[in-house]
């Protein structure tokens, strides 16, 4: 197996969960607090990723973050490098796309929690960070551990989105996923058996971790 891709990979979704991690609860939790009527249009963006083919969002992405693009721009300027065909531009690729699988979970998570224990921490003096921090983030931990499986597992599989961005740049862009791609064009299909027996089986294991997590949210 390419062990190079393997390791390529999942430092992508280690860095995906992460930034999706800090970014991700705060907009969770609005989304699960906030009385605005227009929330249904934030939520409709953040699963928009679910709904659209992974190559058309790549695509703006990379549209987005080219060096003729003011992003792509200011970022040249600072760095001295691109986004696009970069391990930067299919780490910003990969957060946008796996932003649902995350935040979903940890919306789904902040929103079981019990308002009257809040309410009743509120009533004892403790700040809205301390109650968030000591209450309700304990509580939701369950859903937001899901999330964040559910993103890093997301993010080992992941093909169009990194493609369109980084192509196949050995040691930079060129994931699992991709390294497979070139082993079924170059008729190598022992090789592409053995990679893709090892994401069938993350993907099992994956799943058995989300599925008891949630047992533990939402027990039977």
């Amino acid at each position: 197996m390419d062990w190079t891709a393997i390791f390529l990979t999942f430092k992508l979704a280690a860095c995906t969960a992460a930034a999706l991690l800090v970014l991700g609860l705060p907009l969770a939790y609005w989304l699960a607090t906030t009385p605005r009527r227009w929330r249904f249009a934030v939520e409709a963006v953040v699963a928009l990723p679910i709904i659209l083919p992974p190559t058309v969002l790549g695509f703006y992405v990379l549209m987005a973050t080219g060096p003729r693009s003011f992003i792509g721009g200011v970022y040249g300027t600072l760095t001295g490098h691109s986004l696009p065909f970069s391990f930067t531009g299919i780490l910003v690729g990969s957060i946008l796309y796996n932003a649902p699988f995350a935040i979903r979970p940890f919306t789904s998570a902040f929103a079981a929690v019990d308002r009257r224990v809040i309410e009743a921490s509120w009533c004892l003096g403790a700040s809205r960070w301390k109650t968030f921090r000591r209450i309700i983030l304990p509580l939701a931990w369950p859903g937001v551990l899901t999330g964040l499986v559910l993103a890093f597992a997301h993010t080992v599989g992941e093909f169009g989105v990194v493609l369109m961005l980084g192509g196949n740049v050995s040691a930079q862009t060129r994931t699992i996923s991709i390294s497979i791609y070139d082993s079924v064009q170059a008729m190598d299909y022992a090789a592409a058996h053995n990679a893709s027996l090892f994401l069938v089986a993350f993907a099992f294991i994956s799943l058995c971790v989300t599925y008891a997590l949630q047992r533990r949210v939402l027990p039977l």
